[in-house]
């Protein structure tokens, strides 16, 4: 069957909410005077980072009803996300997050989601599951599993996509996020990221959110962990040490950082995950689509913002000319 002329390249699905950063480094909240208002939410972001690659690109979610709400629809369009399934719950204010910036790896975030996120709020039923299934690439995180309803219908689109590649499972363990009071949160996310992992293709998450997932912490392991609750492709990311991912088919890549001056490491991951679906998309050999995903995180993490701070392909490829990356 022909693929759909009008389907998306990305839907991403959860998170989303207005970022708060002081406009300098160094600083303690407390004490800082002056701030940047920027869009925000890993999942929103990685659907900006792959617009900026030239993608076609969308995100499910939901903001309040509020001013904060209205700007960042408003935002998600400027940046060429199509913010169709970003819609509005009256009954809770659109998340902010604060954070504090001491480069060159100490940046606490302070999130505001109470007394709920509007975006823990998506409904199975609400949901666009032909929009889900046409997409080349659908994008979850691990946030989204954490209440509901948004846990069962974070599940119901994974399970429309029927292990279509490509069906990320961004493994995002927050535990500030994660109720501790009665029902089935109780439980902790193994059972849910476990069921999650058995539907998606592809995982990415660094080593607690591995151990999280699978037990494993150790690289090597945690891929082959990875692989073994049911994903076709494992990315395990290192910090400092670079990246590892390895394939069902054997093939393993393991590719270093690229050196940059640290300025907000936050928005990395996002570019990263922007990136990989990016190379992934156009087909690229294993080595190439982790290059190319490292380098556009490095160039994140030496700007200020995250979604304003999501580079251009000649900016990557530029980076990568530069280092000497293919």
């Amino acid at each position: 069957m022909a693929a759909d002329p009008l389907a998306f390249d990305l839907i991403t699905m959860g998170r989303i909410g207005v970022d708060l950063y002081p406009l300098k480094t160094g600083v303690p909240l407390g004490e800082a005077d002056t701030f940047g208002k920027f869009l925000g939410g890993s999942p929103t972001n990685v659907a900006v980072a792959a617009a900026r690659l030239g993608r076609r690109t969308a995100v499910i979610t939901r903001t309040g009803a509020d001013p904060f709400g209205a700007y960042l629809r408003s935002e998600l369009r400027g940046f060429g996300v199509d913010d169709r399934w970003a819609g509005e719950v009256a009954a809770y204010p659109t998340p902010v997050t604060f954070c504090e910036i001491f480069p060159p790896d100490d940046f606490p975030l302070y999130f505001y989601r109470y007394p709920k996120a509007p975006d823990l709020e998506i409904a199975a039923a609400e949901l666009d599951l032909d929009a889900v299934r046409a997409a080349r690439v659908f994008w979850m995180t691990g946030t989204g599993l954490s209440a509901e309803p948004s846990r069962t219908a974070t599940l119901a689109a994974l399970e429309a996509r029927g292990r279509s590649p490509f069906t990320v499972f961004d493994l995002d363990w927050r535990p500030m996020l994660w109720p501790s009071g009665d029902g089935d949160a109780a439980e902790g996310p193994g059972e849910w990221y476990r069921r999650a992992l058995s539907l998606a293709t592809v995982a990415v998450g660094n080593a607690e959110e591995c151990a999280i997932a699978t037990g494993e912490t150790e690289p090597y392991a945690a891929a082959r962990a990875l692989l073994g609750a049911g994903v076709e492709l494992a990315v395990v990311k290192r910090g400092p040490a670079g990246v590892l991912a390895v394939h069902r088919d054997g093939t393993a890549v393991e590719a270093a950082p690229v050196p940059v001056t640290v300025v907000n490491g936050l928005g990395a991951g996002d570019a990263f995950g922007g990136a990989l679906c990016h190379g992934l998309l156009a087909g690229w050999e294993l080595e190439r689509v982790i290059r190319y995903a490292n380098a556009a995180g490095a160039i994140v993490a030496s700007r200020l913002a995250c979604s304003t701070a999501m580079p251009f392909a000649e900016e990557v490829e530029e980076v990568l000319g530069r280092a000497g990356g293919v």
